[in-house]
C-alpha cells in the first residue's frame, strides 16, 4: 500500500483513519450540526463548554438572572441566541462580547428594567431582537442606533412610561416604523390616564409641551459651567475697578509723586 513509502506519508494516512475529536457538548445539553438545545435544564449561567462550531444555541426556559462580562466562549460563527423566559434581571456591558456574527437575539419574557447601549456595540450583524414581555418602562435609543443591521425589533407587553422621558425612544419609534414588530401591543401602562394607549399612536403634538419645557444635557452642561464663570468673572471685575478706583483717590490726595500735579484738578 502507498501508505508505507516513509514516515511522513504513513502519519497522514493514520490522521485520516483516525477522525479528529468533536468538540464538547455541555451534558445538560443536545448537540448536533452546530445546533446546541439546552432547553428547560435548570441552568444558572450560561454553558463555557460550548462547540466553537455553534450557530444556533437555545437557552430558554432555564434560571439565568445574570449575563456578566464574557458570559459566552469564543463563538463565531453563532447566529441565532435565544435566551427568553429566564429570569434576567442584568446584562453587563461585555456580555456579548464575541458574538459579532449573531443576527437574531431573543430576550424575551424576562426581567429586563434597564439596558446599557454599550452592550450591544459588539453585535455589528444583529437583524432581529426581542425584547418583549420585559419590565422595560423606557429605552435608550442608543441600544438601537448601536444596531446598524437592525430590521426587526419586538417590543410588546413593557410597562411603558409615556411621559415626556419616552420621547426620545418615540423619535425613533416614529423613523423606524418599518423595523417595529407588533406594533398595536406596544402600549403605555402609565400615566395612568393613557393607560394601555398605543405608544405608535402620539404625533408630535403630544409632546408639545416636553418640546418646550425640557432641555437637553448640553444646556444643563452649559448651564453648570457658565453660570460659576460668570460670578467669578464678576467678582474679578469688580475688585479690580474697585482697586484702580482706590488707587485713583490716592494718587490725588498726594500729587507730589508726579510731575505733573494738575492730572487730578478737576
Amino acid at each position: 500500500m502507498g501508505c508505507w513509502r516513509g514516515p511522513s506519508t504513513m502519519l497522514a494516512c493514520l490522521l485520516l483513519l483516525h477522525p479528529l475529536p468533536s468538540p464538547a457538548c455541555p451534558a445538560a445539553c443536545r448537540c448536533s450540526s452546530g445546533e446546541v438545545d439546552c432547553i428547560e435544564h435548570a441552568l444558572r449561567k450560561v454553558p463555557q463548554s460550548l462547540p466553537t462550531n455553534t450557530s444556533t444555541l437555545w437557552l430558554g426556559y432555564n434560571f439565568i438572572s445574570v449575563l456578566g462580562p464574557r458570559s459566552f466562549p469564543p463563538l463565531s460563527g453563532l447566529l441565532l441566541l435565544s435566551l427568553p423566559h429566564n429570569r434576567l434581571k442584568l446584562i453587563h456591558s461585555q456580555a456579548l462580547v464575541g458574538l459579532g456574527a449573531l443576527q437574531e437575539l431573543d430576550l424575551s419574557n424576562n426581567y429586563l428594567t434597564v439596558l446599557n447601549p454599550e452592550t450591544f456595540l459588539p453585535l455589528t450583524s444583529l437583524t432581529t431582537l426581542n425584547l418583549g414581555s420585559n419590565r422595560l418602562g423606557e429605552l435608550d435609543p442608543g441600544v438601537l442606533h448601536a444596531l446598524p443591521q437592525l430590521q426587526a425589533l419586538l417590543l410588546q407587553d413593557n410597562p411603558w412610561v409615556c411621559s415626556c422621558g419616552i420621547l426620545p425612544l418615540w423619535h425613533w419609534l416614529s423613523h423606524n416604523r418599518e423595523k417595529v414588530q407588533e406594533k398595536s401591543l406596544l402600549l403605555c401602562r402609565v400615566p395612568e390616564q393613557v393607560n394601555k394607549y398605543p405608544v405608535m399612536a402620539f404625533r408630535n403634538e403630544s409632546f408639545r409641551q416636553c418640546q418646550e419645557t425640557l432641555l437637553s444635557a448640553k444646556h444643563y452642561i452649559a448651564f453648570l459651567i457658565i453660570g460659576p464663570f460668570s460670578f467669578m468673572a464678576s467678582i474679578f471685575f469688580c475688585t479690580f475697578m474697585g482697586s484702580i478706583i482706590v488707587v485713583y483717590h490716592n494718587l490725588c490726595k498726594e500729587p507730589h509723586f508726579w510731575r505733573r500735579p494738575g492730572i487730578c484738578r478737576h
